[in-house]
């Protein structure tokens, strides 16, 4: 019986020096054949190598419990790999920072550190959210991969868009399928309208656009299958703009792939593989202006092709490219008046106006000899919103538009009365409320 007793100890004594734990002290950094797992056993952090040939190995942290190669999420050295990981090693340090080190003893990547002076004690806890946080015996949070995403938004995760009208936070594609170095494509908030749009960029110029109308994201990502559920929340406080996705599983995650593709994916555990739910974008006539100024893509169609705003007509039938004219030019002053075009990605190249109510907006682009569109959404219902209301016009070209059956709002345009035509009565605010809240019971 004391043999028996023994044995089960032994046995116990051994799991317990197997098992991973789900904390990084300064007493126990990480080596290349260690991990840490988060307590649900989700997620873990260790040293993985994307491609076969184990060349150059990376610190990140990926689903643990699902099968088949590691869905990475995060990566800490994505730049700076290491190329012989026997004697690599994550320590937390006296002065509270988190150094890797490679084999050779060079400090490759490091949180920083905002402790003046050093904190005995501070520990790394990969949290079952995927979230692997830095923090003081205090329970003070300093640093969190949260703040830090390289490619992928996780549930819980605060995507920062904007701080005091500064971008913060940027998506980065990994450069190809198997290698997580930082690719030449990019998401991240409009420097000229960081609260408005989010832009994936080809490293300067522009790719696509997505625009945050006000209640959802035009041309943007939602997730729902029969087994889960993303809701998106967007918080405009006046200084910080922000969204967050709420999941019923850990097991969904939004990413910028190499290709440019801000896709919505959710596993799916039948086929034991990753669902795609949603893509942006999917049709050639999406990209940046592609459609030229005066134009739109229309995804109504079977197969989406460039179309002209109403009152405009094509420069070139053979080139959208070169976009559309006005078949009647606007004189300021002249006769004149608003048509609605619903379900409407707005144009690029915004000026945002704050403080203002429905008719005000109108009055706004009237006053203006240059305006030649505007739009408006009521923000009163929505959660966070530091300003009730929401009023851009446009001057010039109208550049990057499209419409579709779901989603997008209705884009104001000023079109020249055409002779011997009676113009439709003037819009009242009370009358455009109306027909805004037909629409939207309608969808």
């Amino acid at each position: 019986m004391g043999m028996h007793y023994i044995s089960i100890f032994f046995l116990l004594f051994l799991s317990s020096l197997c098992k991973s734990d789900d904390q990084l002290t300064q007493a126990k950094p990480l080596t290349h054949d260690d991990k840490l797992v988060s307590k649900s056993g989700d997620f873990a952090l260790g040293f993985f190598s994307p491609t076969t040939s184990n060349k150059s190995f990376y610190l990140g942290i990926w689903y643990q419990s699902l099968p088949g190669p590691h869905t990475v999420v995060w990566v800490a050295n994505r730049d700076n790999p290491i190329v012989a990981p026997l004697s690599a090693k994550l320590i937390v340090t006296n002065n509270s920072q988190m150094v890797l080190f490679d084999s050779r003893g060079h400090n490759i990547w490091m949180t920083p550190s905002n402790i003046t002076a050093g904190a005995p004690g501070a520990y790394a806890e990969l949290s079952n959210s995927g979230n692997f946080v830095l923090r003081l015996p205090s329970n003070t949070d300093i640093w969190q991969s949260f703040d830090h995403p390289t490619d992928i938004i996780l549930a819980g995760m605060r995507f920062l868009v904007s701080h005091k009208a500064q971008v913060i936070t940027r998506l980065v594609a990994w450069k190809g399928s198997d290698d997580p170095s930082s690719g030449d494509l990019s998401i991240s908030g409009d420097p000229s309208a960081p609260d408005l749009q989010l832009v994936t960029w080809n490293k300067t110029r522009s790719y696509c656009r997505t625009v945050w109308n006000g209640v959802s994201v035009s041309g943007g990502t939602y997730l729902s299958n029969t087994s889960s559920i993303l809701y998106q929340t967007v918080v405009n406080s006046g200084d910080e703009f922000y969204f967050t996705y709420a999941d019923n599983s850990v097991y969904t995650r939004v990413m910028l792939d190499h290709t440019g593709k801000y896709k919505s994916l959710a596993w799916n555990n039948h086929s034991s593989s990753w669902a795609l739910i949603r893509e942006y974008p999917t049709a050639a006539c999406e990209l940046y202006a592609s459609c030229g100024p005066f134009s739109y893509c229309d995804l109504t169609q079977m197969v989406p092709t460039c179309q002209s705003l109403e009152g405009f007509e094509t420069v070139d039938d053979a080139n959208f490219s070169n976009g559309c004219r006005r078949k009647q030019a606007l004189k300021c002053g002249n006769q004149s008046h608003f048509v609605a075009l619903p379900g409407m990605k707005v144009p690029d190249k915004v000026l945002h106006i704050h403080n203002r109510s429905l008719d005000e907006c109108e009055a706004e682009c009237r006053r203006n000899c240059s305006c030649v569109a505007y739009a408006y959404a009521n923000l009163s219902g929505a959660i966070g919103m530091a300003d009730p209301s929401r009023c851009l016009v446009w001057s010039g070209e109208l550049v990057d538009i499209w419409k579709a059956i779901n989603g997008g709002e209705s884009l104001y345009l000023w079109l020249a009365d055409s002779p011997g035509i009676v113009p439709p009565p003037p819009f009242f605010p009370s009358t455009l409320q109306k027909k805004e809240k037909q629409k939207k019971l309608s969808r």
